[in-house]
């Protein structure tokens, strides 16, 4: 994955929020009148004391009546033009967010099979929320702060050389060091905090690990172990953390004291001023206001430009991924994959998982007529279950071409494509929802009466009744409320409902007992009726009335033919493997 700076991130960020320029238009111009009327309104508030400092008589009243209003004419309209403001981007950040979550949304889903196989879940999703949570940062510090700084010291700094250029020139000057110096040592800090970041997510994902297997934590006995490993994380961690604070706090410590410098300097030379009768007393109360102002603004400067930054950092990992390439995407222009009859053929095919390895298979060849049962066996790492993964085009082949009815799977949307297929894994993960919006998801338009009916074929409408809530009832986190035989029978009656043309069984009955494997046999016997059926089997007793039997080894097939002739050619692997088995369960 190639690493990305603050440019890229910032460009990403610019993508997804330009698109609301109307509401950008009025947090900007609310934003300015808003500093503009309360600049102004000191000023207003100088020529009020100076009233009541020089005037005397019966004009004192009327006079400091009159400035007074002037005053408050500038505090209602720095009111209201902070009301726009605040409305504008109220606006603009709820509609940018929900924007980026869609598109980090979309963007991750599209992502290859192996990219989530290499990625933990957990922590995919804490990259996410700090990418959101960092555009809202990052918004409100470049709008409330840095713009908001840059209009108030522009217009204190031309006041100010109004009053008298040298004052005007101090604080010019002091300005442009304190925040050459803060952006400096922020850019200093970069690299501590994108190593937090970083320990962040390993943390996260060693989180997201161990809460996933903590069966196997405890069947194991494995809490120690695991506890140091996550321990040295946090330490880890904590170190980092410690380095990035600690440099924040010697910044700070540097600010202070130049803050110190600053005011006591400025004060200093309004006195040499005032006692030249260049300025009045008071200006001495418009030096003050705006000496508050100024550090009430540059202040939290340095910590903004740090947060800044940070919030950089901890989108890069986000970002790094929505700015990757997805591994499997679909042509320009790809059509819609029409089904027809079914029939699948590879030809000349070659594919490995990286470029490292050998070829998983290598110039395969194999066609699978329309209404087809083939089973596939042989021992682990044959490329059995490779080939219906290219075949649902989770992986793009290096060689040769697969076709599905004569169309090249490589040519039409992937999403078309493995909508005419239907998948029961060796272990099926179920969604958090209920049992009816499971079984639904093989049809979404599917009334409850055809769940129902899918359930029933499947056999586990008996079990479903059994629940308090029937089809109602959640299933928890990739189904872990049910047994496996359970989750099985769910994933079966998903895929029958699917009523898809090309069907594949990834050991679809391994985690059924002998009683329901041979109903659910049963059932997918009618279900496997005119389609192509692909099954990989360890069991060999479930695929003995495949129309044809592919024994793989290497990626190759080396035998070919139905059970009654395989287990009667001399030599075959496949008998020697019935034997071994004597009609039960293979090992690996």
């Amino acid at each position: 994955m190639k690493k990305v700076g603050l440019k890229e991130t910032a460009r990403l960020y610019w993508k997804l929020g330009k698109s609301y320029k109307w509401l950008v238009l009025g947090t900007l111009v609310g934003l300015l009148i808003a500093v503009a009327a309360q600049m102004v309104a000191i000023i207003a508030l100088r020529d009020f004391f100076d009233v009541l400092a020089t005037e005397t008589g019966s004009d004192v009243m009327p006079m400091a009546l009159q400035k007074l209003a002037i005053y408050a004419g500038w505090e209602i309209l720095a009111w209201a033009a902070w009301r726009i403001n605040t409305f504008a981007v109220i606006r603009y950040q709820s509609l940018t967010v929900r924007d980026i979550y869609d598109y980090c949304f979309e963007y991750v889903h599209h992502h290859s099979y192996a990219f989530f196989a290499d990625n933990f879940v957990g922590s995919l999703v804490k990259k996410v929320n700090r990418f959101v949570r960092s555009f809202e940062r990052i918004a409100d510090l470049i709008l409330y702060n840095f713009l908001s700084l840059f209009y108030r010291m522009f217009i204190i700094l031309g006041v100010l050389l109004w009053v008298n250029q040298w004052l005007g020139l101090v604080v010019f000057v002091w300005i442009i060091v304190f925040m050459s110096l803060n952006v400096f040592l922020s850019l200093k800090k970069l690299k501590y905090d994108r190593a937090k970041a970083h320990a962040d997510s390993k943390i996260s994902g060693q989180l997201a690990d161990t809460f996933t297997n903590n069966q196997n934590v405890k069947l194991f006995v494995g809490f120690k172990k695991e506890r140091r490993a996550f321990q040295n994380l946090t330490r880890s961690w904590y170190k980092k953390t410690r380095k990035a604070w600690d440099f924040d706090h010697y910044v700070e410590m540097g600010q202070s004291a130049f803050m110190i410098v600053l005011e006591v300097g400025i004060l200093y030379v309004a006195l040499e001023l005032w006692q030249l009768s260049f300025i009045e007393v008071a200006d001495f109360v418009l030096i003050q206001l705006y000496m508050f102002e100024i550090f009430h603004q540059v202040w939290p400067f340095g910590r903004n430009v740090r947060d800044f930054y940070e919030s950089f950092a901890d989108a890069e990992e986000m970002a790094e991924i929505l700015l990757e390439s997805h591994e499997v995407k679909d042509k320009k222009g790809a059509k819609s994959f029409k089904i027809l009859s079914g029939r699948v053929d590879f030809r000349n095919v070659s594919f490995t998982y990286s470029e490292a390895d050998d070829h998983v298979i290598n110039n395969f060849d194999l066609t699978i007529k329309s209404g087809q049962k083939v089973a596939l066996i042989g021992p682990s790492g044959g490329g059995k279950t490779t080939i219906t993964k290219l075949l649902l085009r989770f992986y793009d082949i290096q060689k040769g071409k697969i076709l599905v009815d004569d169309q090249n799977v490589a040519d039409v949307t992937q999403e078309s494509l493995r909508g005419a297929m239907a998948l029961v894994p060796q272990d099926p993960i179920l969604f958090h929802r209920s049992l009816m919006e499971n079984i639904r998801y093989g049809r979404t338009n599917a009334s409850d009466e055809e769940v129902i009916a899918a359930a029933k074929m499947a056999f586990c409408h008996d079990f479903i009744q059994q629940f308090p809530k029937g089809y109602k009832t959640f299933v928890g986190e990739r189904g872990v409320k049910l047994s496996g035989g359970q989750r099985q029978r769910v994933a079966i009656a998903r895929a029958i409902l699917s009523n898809a043309k090309i069907l594949i069984l990834d050991e679809a009955t391994s985690s059924l007992d002998s009683e329901s494997e041979m109903l659910i046999q049963k059932a997918l016997d009618n279900l496997v009726k005119n389609k192509t059926t692909i099954v990989i089997a360890h069991r060999l007793s479930t695929v003995m009335s495949a129309d044809r039997i592919l024994v793989l080894q290497n990626g190759k097939i080396v035998e070919d033919g139905r059970h009654s002739d395989l287990i009667n050619r001399k030599g075959s692997m496949y008998g020697k493997m019935w034997d071994l088995q004597v009609g039960g369960y293979m090992q690996d």
